[in-house]
This record gives C-alpha cells, sequence and structure tokens, in this order.
C-alpha cells in the first residue's frame, strides 16, 4: 500500500543545485513509489514577508517553481501540486492544532528565533510564533505518513507529530503520526552556509550556462593555497564536493583530486571542467523548460488541478475532524458538495496567475 507524503517549498525565489540535491531528486523517485502531495507554502512565506511588494513578487515565484518542477521531471499527474493559500482547509485545521499547543513550546523552536533574525525582525509576530501549527497543517491535512525535511526544519515536524498525538488522544484516531525522511544539504557557493536564495550563494536551475560559469569561477576553495603550485586540500572543498555531485567523468575527478593534492593544477582549471559538468547537467533542464514556458496556461491549469484534488482531501479530513471533536454540526452541505464548491473558490482565487 503506498504511503502519504508532503513535502513543499516556499515562493521566495527559483529553486536552485540545493533544494535539487537536496528534495527534487528524491520527489523523482517518490512520486512512483508514494501518493505525494508538493505544497507551494505561500501563507508561509507571510511570517517574515507580510509587506504587499513581497506578495506581488510572489506571483511570479510561484510560476518559477511550477517551471521548476516540471524541468526536472515532477510529473503532475503523479503528484498533487497546490498552492497553500488555494486550500483554506489548511487554515481551519491551523487554527484547531494551535489550540493544542502552548507558546511556550513554540518558543523552544529554535528555527524560528534564527528565521526572525533572518528577517531582521525586532520581536516575534504572532505569525511567524505559529509557523511550525501552519505547517503541522500542512502536513496532516492529507494525513501524510512521510515528511522529508532538512535538518532547519526538523524541530517543526517533531511538533507536527505531537499534534497529532495530542489530538489523537484528546478526539480519537483520525491522523497519522508522520515519519521523518532527513533531507541532504548542498553548501553555496561561499563555501561557508548551505546554499540559499538569501545569501547569494545559489546557482539556480534556471541559470544560463554564461551565469553559471561565473558563478562557479568565483567559488570559494581552498584559502590556504594562494598559489597552482601548492598542495590544497580537497576533503570539505566545495569544488570537489560538486565534481564528486555533478561531474560524471569519475577518472577525471580522481585526476584533479591527485593533482591538487600534489599542487600540479590551478583553480581555474578545475572550476572550468567543474562550470562544463554543471552545464551539462542543467542543458535538458533548461530544454524542458523553455517547452513548458511555451504553454502560457500551463501552469494555471495545473494548479487549478491541485487545487481541486486538494479541495476534496481537506474536507475528507475536516470531516472526519469534525465528527471527532464534536464541532461543525450545523454545517447542512455534504463533505462532496462542499469539496467541489470550495474548488470553484480556489479556482478564482488562483485567476492571478
Amino acid at each position: 500500500m503506498r504511503k502519504r507524503l508532503l513535502t513543499g517549498d516556499r515562493p521566495t525565489g527559483p529553486l536552485h543545485l540545493g533544494h535539487y540535491i537536496g528534495s527534487l531528486k528524491n520527489r523523482i523517485t517518490y512520486q512512483s513509489s508514494q501518493e505525494c502531495f508538493f505544497v507551494i507554502a505561500d501563507l508561509h512565506t507571510l511570517t517574515t514577508r507580510p509587506e504587499k511588494e513581497h506578495i506581488s513578487r510572489m506571483t511570479g515565484y510561484i510560476q518559477q517553481i511550477v517551471l521548476d518542477y516540471l524541468s526536472v521531471g515532477i510529473d503532475p499527474a503523479q503528484a498533487t501540486i497546490f498552492v497553500q493559500s488555494s486550500v483554506p482547509g489548511i487554515t481551519e485545521l491551523s487554527t484547531m492544532l494551535g489550540m493544542l499547543v502552548s507558546v511556550p513550546r513554540l518558543e523552544r523552536i529554535p528555527s524560528l528565533k534564527e528565521m526572525a533574525i533572518s528577517a531582521g525582525l525586532e520581536v516575534m509576530p504572532f505569525g511567524l510564533l505559529g509557523y511550525p501549527v501552519l505547517m503541522a497543517a500542512d502536513i496532516l491535512l492529507p494525513r501524510a505518513d512521510l515528511v522529508p525535511v532538512g535538518e532547519d526544519n526538523r524541530g517543526n515536524v517533531e511538533l507536527a507529530r505531537e499534534l497529532a498525538r495530542r489530538f489523537n488522544h484528546l478526539y480519537g484516531e483520525v491522523f497519522p503520526i508522520p515519519d521523518i525522511i532527513a533531507e541532504d544539504t548542498l553548501v553555496g557557493t561561499d563555501g561557508v552556509s548551505k546554499m540559499s536564495k538569501s545569501l547569494n550563494n545559489a546557482i539556480y536551475l534556471s541559470d544560463s550556462p554564461a551565469v553559471v560559469e561565473h558563478k562557479v569561477l568565483g567559488m570559494y576553495t581552498d584559502p590556504n593555497r594562494i598559489r597552482a603550485d601548492i598542495p590544497g586540500k580537497v576533503e570539505g572543498n566545495p569544488v570537489f564536493l560538486y565534481h564528486d555531485l555533478f561531474n560524471p567523468d569519475l577518472s577525471q575527478v580522481q585526476e584533479f583530486k591527485d593533482r591538487y593534492r600534489k599542487g600540479k593544477i590551478g583553480d581555474v582549471e578545475i572550476k572550468q571542467a567543474l562550470a562544463a559538468a554543471i552545464n551539462d547537467f542543467l542543458d535538458p533542464i533548461r530544454e524542458r523548460r523553455v517547452g513548458f514556458a511555451a504553454d502560457p496556461s500551463l501552469v494555471l491549469d495545473l494548479l487549478s488541478d491541485g487545487a481541486r484534488r486538494m479541495a476534496v482531501e481537506a474536507e475528507e479530513t475536516l470531516a472526519l475532524v469534525r465528527i471527532a471533536t464534536g464541532l461543525g454540526n450545523y454545517r447542512q452541505e455534504p463533505a462532496l458538495e462542499t469539496g467541489q464548491q470550495h474548488s470553484a473558490a480556489v479556482l478564482g482565487g488562483l485567476a492571478f496567475l
């Protein structure tokens, strides 16, 4: 029996190689073996970027993320792709779950303070404090069994597990306790932090060959190696880490490592070969992207279909929640009809794309 899996991305910019290594390549495998839900979490973006100027940019970012998904091989026929705000059931469930957790418990989640500092916030907004609760609603609404997540978001998923247990204890078994699947991370071109849009150390899946070459030539290497004839360190050197990941010519990579350790090759030669390897990797992705982008209605149609699917899933879960808790006794519409009405409302909301 296939398990349900949920993961997603915040629409703060296009996706990069770190997203591919950490998540996207695994999603391609998951979609054929699990029932997958991929959420583009626009409401999460509001927790640190609520200004209208940021919201207006999200339209383009959402479109770019969907094109990134399609270009790397995610199949909307196998996975449900949807925008978070197009499914009001998420916020309804989030409200319910928010009653089951204390403020001190939320304040112990380290990623929230890090997000506030990164966003330059002097005080913690209510929405940011409730970020993990909203994420729990993302996970629990489709009743996900599996959640791939990076280390920075592990604490949020741990809370989702706690909330599922607490709800089931108080009201009866409704939610599975989701298992965490650890995701890999990729160091950025600065060689210090993980690849990130906000740190300007990312190589994007949509970057042109010239941009990729420029970024690779500027990559951090061994800071103690000031000349090509000085033996260099391979271990922990991001240029060689990228070679291991993206250069299929293993003999060339090994030759580079041997020569680098002996001080018999310069950084430029190694970086030029790396840029060529990354561009070879990205070329088919770029080609597919051009084809998908040529259809102006593709993204809207795909997200509309995802919203319809999630509207039905949402109503099924919320019906179970209402029965278990005793809430909603005065609702008159049948669950399926509600889901259909919900879908129509969602489609109207997606028209901005």
